[in-house]
């Protein structure tokens, strides 16, 4: 039996644009992706703590060292700079690898920085 564990968290990132004019997704600083083991075109949750919205995009590799916490077309319309949000992502294992699985969870400080 296989099921779906967290794998990966960014947790408490601040968002630092929302660009309507882009084709959808979400934009993440490449040292966050490398802290948090996220990959580009890796499917994502993202959870916003400001206003409760609840969505899945893809992630599309960021300026390394920059912060960046950028959501990407349709997405864009469901958070506001300054908004704080969770990104999650989950891995499909088989039940007893799952039971110690590790995922990787971070922190970031102010400025999404690590």
């Amino acid at each position: 039996m296989y099921i779906q564990r967290l794998k990966s968290k960014i947790h408490c990132a601040t968002v630092t644009d929302a660009n309507i004019n882009y084709k959808g997704s979400i934009t993440i600083d490449e040292d966050l992706m490398d802290a948090a083991n996220l990959i580009a075109g890796e499917k994502v949750q993202v959870l916003d703590n400001n206003n409760g919205e609840r969505f899945e995009t893809y992630i599309i590799k960021g300026e390394r060292g920059s912060g960046c916490i950028c959501l990407n077309g349709a997405a864009a319309r469901k958070v506001l700079p300054g908004d704080t949000i969770i990104i999650i992502s989950y891995a499909l294992m088989d039940f007893e690898e799952a039971k110690t699985f590790e995922p990787s969870i971070i922190f970031p400080k102010e400025g999404n920085k690590l």
